[in-house]
């Protein structure tokens, strides 16, 4: 897959659906980023993180929708502001197993949250599967709704489950993202993830999602499938 593949997948994510979703690439978050240019850094770092990861990946990873604690402000999913930022906290996750072509920038207001966004999903995935050894390119993280749906009533600054007419609006770009990633190896977080996933006739282990005190679940079914790649 060439360099114009992915531009061409970034380009896709421009078609979100209406109504209470945020589409952190192309749409700017006027309340909380730091400026116009949010959404350029965030096209910047999805494309580093999908250039370094082509080719070379045994497991694909699908989880529900973007997080306003995660992709929201990154770009990339399941991947927090202090990940990138390269905080101490994040269980031995450093900013080179996301990319390693230049320096990650926050697009969120400092004053929202001084450190940078934390997602307890995003330590939970990324530290897992780099504890069972896998190498950070040979793993990718997506979404089955690859935007961030958001509630309504309660602002940007939250998260809801998408709904089935906009996870429909999102099959084509996962099924964009396959294409740029074919591997026999797929896991799906939970059943919305798993449900897409089947819409597209495309096989997958289901395993608990780690939100909401899934996280033991998760790291023993994922676990699971990472020692059969043997």
């Amino acid at each position: 897959m060439s360099v114009e593949s992915l531009e061409k997948f970034v380009r896709l994510l421009k078609q979100s659906p209406p109504g209470a979703v945020f589409n952190p690439w192309w749409q700017v978050d006027r309340q909380n980023d730091i400026g116009r240019n949010a959404p350029a850094i965030r096209r910047r770092h999805l494309g580093a993180y999908l250039h370094k990861r082509l080719g070379k990946v045994q497991l694909v990873v699908i989880g529900e929708a973007l997080g306003y604690r995660g992709g929201h402000f990154t770009g990339i999913p399941m991947t927090s502001e202090r990940i990138l930022l390269g905080k101490k906290e994040n269980a031995g996750i450093k900013p080179v197993h996301v990319f390693s072509s230049f320096n990650a920038r926050r697009t969120s207001k400092r004053e929202q949250c001084p450190d940078g966004f934390s997602e307890p999903t995003a330590t939970i995935v990324w530290s897992s599967l780099l504890r069972l050894g896998l190498k950070p390119e040979e793993f990718v993280l997506w979404n089955a709704f690859p935007w961030h749906s958001f509630n309504p009533r309660r602002g940007l600054l939250s998260n809801r489950m998408p709904k089935k007419s906009e996870r429909s609006a999102g099959l084509s770009v996962l099924k964009a993202f396959l294409d740029l990633f074919p591997c026999e190896e797929i896991i799906a977080l939970g059943n919305v993830a798993a449900s897409q996933l089947k819409e597209l006739n495309v096989e997958s282990h289901r395993v608990r999602h780690p939100a909401s005190g899934g996280a033991r679940l998760f790291r023993k079914g994922i676990g699971t499938v990472v020692k059969e790649l043997g």
